[in-house]
């Protein structure tokens, strides 16, 4: 029953990302970097980061559509009235008047409640660590046997330990190219600036994704367990257990990286 569970999981969650790809493909994130984000998100949060795209992710979109027609409502607002000799003054209370898009004016859209922020920036450290577990996870599998001899708990904290290389790695890239674009920072300090924040809030995925996994591998089914092997659907299935668990132990300290200014707002 578990492994059946475990399929249809790690099916529906690929079904959910080639969605999200081909959506973001059509209707591009205004940050580039999420259009990335979101399909790696959905191959652990599978029906959920759908629900998450479709309900705040995906208003980014919308809104720097409605932000980029205002823009250029105003712009021909005033070019006509400036051909008709009209003051300044006579065009800023037109564009006062501007038609709204549900209850706001196109020139000020509403701004993200600062929770769904916050959930945007865990999920933009989870894509880090999603690609980064994919390759250790299934590289160690492959090229240990052939390579080196660990076994037991050895092998499994070995695996860990490329798991939080390869995912600060990515991660760090993944924060370059959100931080550098909004900031205007030299390659350098973009590099510095966007290992500061990966640093903190990757370590913290990791602690409740580690976590989980140290239950499943430890207590639950045993380290030489057959279901627990990497070729297995229940392996992958904790694995997508264990990134939400990574989310809600990054949370809060993405919340306190966002509301100090030194993570973006996205």
């Amino acid at each position: 029953m578990l492994t059946t569970i475990a399929t249809v999981s790690l099916v529906l969650a690929v079904f959910c990302a080639l969605w999200l790809l081909i959506d973001v493909i059509r209707h591009p994130q205004h940050m580039a970097i999420m259009n990335v984000v979101w399909p790696l998100t959905a191959l652990y949060a599978g029906p959920l980061a759908l629900l998450i795209y479709y309900w705040f992710g995906r208003m980014s979109v919308h809104d720097s559509m409605h932000e980029g027609h205002g823009m250029h409502d105003q712009q021909s607002m005033h070019q006509d009235h400036s051909m008709h000799g009209e003051h300044d003054m006579h065009g800023a209370q037109h564009a006062d008047e501007m038609p709204s898009m549900g209850g706001h004016t196109m020139s000020s859209m509403p701004e993200k409640p600062f929770w769904q922020s916050v959930v945007v920036g865990s999920t933009h450290c989870g894509s880090g660590c999603t690609v980064g577990d994919i390759i250790a996870e299934g590289g160690m599998h492959f090229l240990v046997p052939t390579v080196i001899s660990l076994t037991g708990v050895s092998l499994v904290f070995t695996a860990w330990g490329i798991d939080y290389v390869l995912a600060l790695l990515f991660g760090v890239a993944f924060q370059y190219f959100s931080i550098v674009p909004m900031r205007q920072l030299a390659f350098k300090e973009g590099l510095v600036t966007a290992f500061k924040v990966d640093f903190l809030s990757l370590t913290f995925w990791q602690i409740g994704m580690y976590g989980w996994m140290g239950i499943c591998l430890f207590v639950i089914f045993g380290i030489e367990s057959i279901e627990m092997a990497k070729t297995s659907p229940v392996f992958w299935f904790m694995m997508q257990i264990a990134m939400l668990c990574g989310f809600l132990t990054t949370f809060p300290m993405n919340w306190w990286l966002i509301r100090a200014g030194i993570k973006e707002k996205m």
